[in-house]
């Protein structure tokens, strides 16, 4: 039997460019519970343009030795590279992006052009997926945090940067944690108060763009029913954006993956 030979980016919850035989459905039901490498948690994805070549990968190589099994069966996945793999893709090559529950349901995300307008001194939140993974706190918008966090004359910095915005109304959320001293974080990893003094610091001192709220994004902490806007690509000036679904549209088209969101 003839398969298709596709090209899978996997952001989360490691870096690789695989190889694989496998439909974007399967290949989610493969990483969270079809697999001896059984992983518990959430899994994103990209696939990429099967024609994509960079002399960084040996894709015609893992591409020619991508065959199925003897029984018939596709092969699941042949590694191709587990180290500096975004830097090495071009983003226009990304075609689609899944986003798979720790059940193995999975919706499809596709490109589209961002056009949410700057709300001048909100602070957002801001999880870095890969390669930088840290939870930050932050007063860019959207695009404008992308450019931030690719700027080589920026220390705490990389070629380009997979990211989300966490949904969470911080004024609102402090007001409360003010009144209950108890109460508990949307994010198990970020004590209120940390994120109570980080919101002060950037308020009050002039010139203060972002803060680290964790040192790492605590992704499988976070609901995808908390992601603002979507998912983001960048590279400098050069961007590609997911947009995340209305929940609506979640639960009338993939209700299976709505239910474990």
């Amino acid at each position: 039997m003839d398969y298709t030979n596709r090209l899978y980016f996997i952001l989360h919850p490691n870096d690789a460019l695989v190889a694989s035989q496998l439909p974007p459905e399967d290949f989610a039901k493969h990483y969270t519970s079809g697999s001896s490498k059984f992983y518990r948690g959430k899994v994103i994805f990209a696939e990429i343009d099967s024609t994509y070549r960079h002399p960084f990968f040996r894709i015609e190589e893992v591409l020619s030795d991508l065959k199925p099994h003897e029984d018939g069966r596709p092969k699941s996945t042949k590694f191709i590279s587990t180290y500096r793999t975004l830097e090495h893709i071009e983003i226009s090559s990304i075609q689609h992006l899944y986003l798979a529950t720790q059940e193995g349901h999975c919706i499809e995300l596709q490109p589209g052009e961002y056009r949410n307008p700057h709300e001048e001194g909100f602070i957002r939140i801001y999880a870095e997926i890969s390669p930088m993974r840290m939870l930050v706190l932050s007063d860019y918008d959207f695009d404008e945090f992308g450019r931030y966090v690719t700027d080589p004359e920026n220390f705490k910095s990389a070629p380009k940067q997979f990211y989300t915005q966490v949904d969470l109304d911080i004024v609102e959320f402090l007001a409360e944690f003010e009144k209950n001293p108890f109460l508990q974080s949307p994010i198990e990893s970020m004590h209120p108060s940390s994120l109570r003094d980080s919101f002060r610091e950037i308020k009050q001192l002039p010139g203060k763009h972002t803060k680290g709220l964790c040192l790492d994004s605590s992704l499988d902490q976070v609901s995808y029913r908390l992601i603002r806007h979507g998912f983001m690509f960048a590279a400098g000036s050069e961007s590609r954006f997911f947009a995340m679904p209305d929940l609506s549209e979640i639960e009338k088209n993939h209700y299976k993956f709505w239910r474990s969101m």
